[in-house]
């Protein structure tokens, strides 16, 4: 390598190292100021004349707290020697209702909860629910375990911002909450008969009631938060596991299995293969099901019967493939019956237990919208080709034409 060369290489390296180290200097210079945006901010609500919109106790808390949560939420608390804590949750409100939940473990079945709302006619609206299941029938209002005093809660909208007021009164000071697991949660849906809409998003997180900063617990780290996403990710996981296995791939491994027919050996394989796949992915569904009702203990009688059920009769499925007679065997007819039967039994169970899923674990309507669109295709598609199958059927003759011919006398 000549010099001149050897000057270029050296340049390049400089301008590269400047380069980098540009970056990272406006990096640090972005995150210090977004930090600082962040404090002030923070310092602007927490700076919010309470007393101009709130009445006592909640305008005036001795020795306050006030720390931003999540998003818009900002949670206010005061305790006193009396084991007293007066809690005010604010968040930017348009339509809707929002809520914060008291959780023993960071999920939100058997939690109790605080909801406020301004419904159409301009009435606040404040109430204590319980979460019994996962469903909006099964958060019951006006329960809970909350030890609400006597101060009735207070719900208030002040400019862009709700206000959501309330004491809880303790025991001892054994029983105060000190890294208090807490669900926040909103939907811009009206509360239907005081039954709370489903909401539109939620997250978790742990607070430290005992700081005097009111630190907050990581969402990313382990603790109860993540074991929070955790939870959530296996009902995800369980959901499109069973769509997949049980609500997809069976039925068109039986699509396959009756109008590929004339393809032979062809949709006997096409046909295994689908329908083993399938298998595996509803057996994965089931572990993660299993899984799920061991950790929240929740009470779904019908949609785990139903799928223990379509487990079993899908084992034995399996098993009778193994076990398949001859076609000469005078055994195969009574052996095609039970596994024709037993298939559409499986496929019509599945398909219901997908749509119940759907409906018990609270996924949306999205998921039965887009089911049912994939669902509705299916069935179309199996009336074309039953349609095709019986004309095909119907234009062969009974007898065929004979293949020789007789020499005439």
């Amino acid at each position: 390598m000549d010099g001149s060369s050897k000057h270029i290489s050296s340049l390049r390296k400089l301008f590269t190292f400047a380069f980098l180290l540009i970056i990272i200097i406006t990096l640090d210079y972005n995150q210090k100021t977004k930090v600082s945006a962040n404090d002030v901010d923070d310092a602007v609500v927490c700076s919010t004349d309470l007393s101009s919109f709130l009445p006592l106790p909640y305008s005036n808390l001795p020795n306050m707290v006030c720390k931003r949560l999540w998003n818009s939420f900002v949670i206010r608390y005061s305790k006193t020697e009396d084991h007293l804590i007066t809690v005010l949750l604010s968040a930017t409100y348009t339509t809707g209702w929002v809520g914060i939940g008291f959780s023993s473990n960071g999920m939100m079945l058997n939690s109790s909860c605080m909801v406020g709302w301004i419904n159409i006619e301009g009435r606040a609206r404040i109430k204590q629910y319980y979460v019994e299941g996962f469903t909006p029938s099964a958060i019951k209002p006006d329960k809970g375990e909350l030890p609400l005093t006597s101060v009735p809660p207070y719900v208030a909208l002040h400019g862009a911002t709700i206000y959501l007021a309330f004491q809880l009164k303790y025991a001892s000071h054994h029983d105060l909450p000190k890294r208090q697991p807490i669900l926040l949660a909103y939907s811009t849906a009206y509360p239907l008969h005081h039954h709370l809409t489903i909401h539109d998003d939620k997250t978790a997180l742990v607070f430290d009631f005992s700081s005097s900063s009111g630190n907050t617990g990581s969402l990313s780290s382990g603790g109860i938060a993540a074991s929070f996403y955790r939870t959530e990710d296996m009902k995800k996981a369980h959901g499109v596991l069973s769509l997949l296995g049980w609500g997809l791939f069976l039925p068109i491994g039986v699509i396959c299995g009756r109008y590929l027919r004339h393809r032979e050996p062809l949709w006997y394989y096409v046909h295994v293969v689908i329908e083993f796949i399938g298998f595996i992915l509803g057996v994965a569904a089931a572990v993660i099901g299993i899984s799920l009702n061991n950790k929240l203990h929740v009470h779904v009688v019908g949609h785990k019967t139903i799928g223990v059920f379509v487990l079993v009769l899908s084992i034995l499925q399996v098993i009778a493939f193994f076990a398949r007679p001859s076609k000469d065997s005078k055994k195969r007819r009574y052996w095609n019956w039970y596994h024709h039967w037993t298939g559409r039994l499986v496929i019509f169970l599945a398909v219901t237990n997908v749509f119940l899923g759907i409906h018990v674990g609270d996924a949306g309507p999205a998921w039965k919208i887009a089911y049912g669109i994939l669902l509705g295709l299916g069935l179309i598609s199996c009336i074309i080709l039953e349609a095709l199958t019986r004309m095909k059927r119907f234009d062969q003759p009974e007898f065929p034409h004979p293949t020789f011919q007789m020499n005439s006398m």
